[in-house]
């Protein structure tokens, strides 16, 4: 499979996994209606119309402050206060190294320049944020800064600018509302069915045999996505992260020419056995590593190709260096 073929194929993938965690939260909404508010019948969509809103408001709001309060809870710093600090003249040539290769990326990518942050923490790591590439911001830790090349730190930036390219940044930050916006109104109605919910016993009674079976299906269904609806939000956004990595490691691998660049520094950031600590749990889907340092990540299949937030750094690695080594197409 080559580049154009896997980028495809993930954004095939992505956009199924979205269509099903809609697809949950409409089926909360209107059961909701149905079975809470209703009496068989859905005369207001009033569930419905609060999962909608629900999710769009938390979405909107992620998408408008959510990098802020990202790179607030790593204690980012911009590149510009750091070179005004008279930093050592070591990390002076490395910030501006740093800023010189994010300005090459961002125009072999065809973006602006994204805002540059270092975030003060000795592990390798970095991460992109922002809501469309006009508003994108790019933070790499000083441990990165110091552990990385020049040609592999250009692969992790073309990496992460990958991400604003393919949009990524804008997918997660949804997807991370959505999961929030489920798992809240999975809770309200499983609240209300505890404390006084009977309009499914009702509905039932009074619907024929044909209407009933349909009832107590659609009811069954409901009950799973209620209790279901936040362990499945969760899976659901870690399988659409785990996805972009490696559409992200193909593209970035696209912008700079050199597979072997990022494969080195994914050597190197896998080598770092202490974890990222200023990056929160909840930002860990955002790096390009696992900051947290699980087991889980190293493996494939069973529960770890459900739960881990990153696929496996080796077989990243292992396609960047095939990438490294197909033979160009013979001129005809």
């Amino acid at each position: 499979m080559n580049l154009f073929e896997q980028q495809a194929l993930n954004r095939r993938r992505t956009w199924i996994v979205m269509a099903v965690f809609i697809a949950l939260l409409l089926v909360v909404g209107a059961g909701f209606d149905v079975f809470i508010l209703g009496e068989g019948q859905m005369f207001v969509p009033l569930g419905t119309a609060m999962a909608l809103m629900l999710g769009g408001g938390q979405a909107w709001w992620s998408l408008r402050f959510g990098d802020r309060a990202v790179l607030t809870s790593t204690s980012a710093q911009p590149l510009t206060d750091l070179l005004s600090q008279s930093p050592t003249e070591e990390m002076a040539f490395r910030y501006r190294q740093l800023d010189n290769v994010v300005e090459e990326m961002a125009i072999a990518a065809g973006l602006p320049k994204p805002a540059v942050y270092v975030i003060p923490d000795p592990d390798p790591n970095a991460f992109a944020t922002g809501r469309d590439a006009e508003h994108a911001s790019v933070a790499v830790t000083e441990g990165l800064l110091k552990a990385l090349t020049r040609d592999e730190l250009q692969g992790v930036l073309a990496h992460e600018l990958s991400h604003v390219r393919n949009l990524d940044i804008r997918l997660m930050t949804v997807v991370a509302a959505l999961v929030g916006a489920l798992a809240l109104l999975a809770d309200w109605s499983s609240r209300i069915m505890r404390f006084g919910g009977s309009g499914g016993r009702r509905s039932r009674g009074k619907s024929g045999k044909g209407g009933g079976a349909l009832v107590l299906v659609f009811f069954a269904v409901w009950i799973l996505a209620v209790v279901l609806a936040p362990l499945l939000g969760r899976l659901l956004a870690l399988g659409v992260s785990r996805r972009r990595e490696y559409l992200a490691d193909a593209s970035g691998a696209e912008l700079t020419r050199n597979p072997l660049g990022l494969a080195s520094a994914l050597e190197k950031i896998e080598a770092a056995v202490e974890p990222t600590a200023s990056v929160k749990r909840g930002s860990a889907h955002l790096c390009i590593a696992d900051p947290i340092g699980r087991s889980l990540n190293d493996e494939e299949g069973g529960w770890s190709s459900l739960l881990a937030t990153h696929p496996p750094m080796a077989k990243r690695i292992a396609a960047l260096k095939e990438m490294a080594f197909v033979a160009a197409p013979s001129p005809r």
